[in-house]
């Protein structure tokens, strides 16, 4: 049997869970923060919880003294255990403010709720065949004070990913109101040059990821030089390789955009240094 973790609670995972006026169900009044499990035990766990506390300030959450790392890092690790999972998985964590009034909520107070899942691989696995990409062109996202966190308001992610799947693509970039290509459906965006790496800046309005961060700071222990900047649809039509990146599935390499072909060389490598930095914790 699989059990969840709700407000500190461990019970079945096929039990009713949500109560009747939760927030983030009605509202999306929430955060959420999916993390990697490698041999049994959540990883980067520090930066997900530092993005958590940022984005419970941000939409004016008030933050329970025990919201620590070391705190966290206990349940899921009682979550795992229960659930068994010992190799690869998914530790999903959310926060939602209790529920009461409407649109303005009667508290500030908050809630948690741990789902754990088991994965079949215990390391960071470089898709075979490279994703088919293109822009989303639908739906721009706006930049904000919210666009780097994870918030319960995911509709156009949703939308990147269906559209995407009508036009028989993998994934579709979305760009911000500027123009700005951004982030992938459920990822962050790398463009590689001549040996050098580029990104959209948290201030161009994409999701401040934590993949982001390792990937960011591996290529620069590696001398790799990182650039934080605006990129185009031309920048993509010359770059030697555009690959994406998230929490779960690491980095996953871009074959093509439109009629533009890519490598994955500089993908490759720095899965290898990832699959090297968490195999040594």
């Amino acid at each position: 049997m699989s059990y969840v973790n709700n407000n500190g609670v461990l019970i079945p995972a096929d039990s009713y869970s949500i109560k009747a006026g939760n927030r983030a169900h009605l509202y999306g009044d929430g955060l959420f923060e999916s993390i990697r499990v490698v041999n049994g035990y959540a990883i980067n766990v520090e930066n997900h919880i530092k993005r958590l506390l940022a984005g419970m300030e941000a939409i004016r959450m008030n933050v329970p003294s025990n919201f620590s790392v070391e705190f966290f890092e206990s349940e899921f690790g009682s979550l795992l255990e229960q659930n068994n999972i010992t190799g690869g998985g998914v530790v999903r964590l959310s926060v939602d403010r209790k529920a009461g009034g409407k649109f303005l909520p009667l508290t500030n107070d908050v809630e948690y709720f741990i789902e754990a899942y088991q994965l079949p691989n215990n390391k960071f696995v470089l898709n075979e065949e490279g994703y088919k990409i293109d822009q989303y062109e639908d739906i721009k996202k706006t930049i904000n004070e919210l666009s780097a966190f994870k918030t319960k308001n995911a509709l156009i992610y949703i939308m990147a990913k269906l559209r995407a799947q009508e036009k028989g693509l993998d994934d579709l970039l979305i760009q911000n109101d500027k123009m700005g290509i951004i982030e992938g459906g459920s990822s962050n965006l790398f463009v590689v040059s001549n040996g050098v790496l580029y990104t959209p800046s948290l201030d161009l309005g994409c999701l401040g990821g934590t993949m982001r961060m390792q990937v960011i700071n591996l290529a620069l222990e590696q001398d790799i030089k990182v650039y934080e900047c605006n990129i185009s649809p031309q920048n993509l039509l010359v770059a030697d390789e555009v690959f994406l990146t998230n929490a779960i599935r690491g980095i996953i390499w871009a074959g093509t955009y439109r009629t533009k072909e890519y490598t994955n060389e500089m993908a490759i490598r720095l899965t290898t240094h990832l699959n090297e930095k968490w195999r040594a914790q």
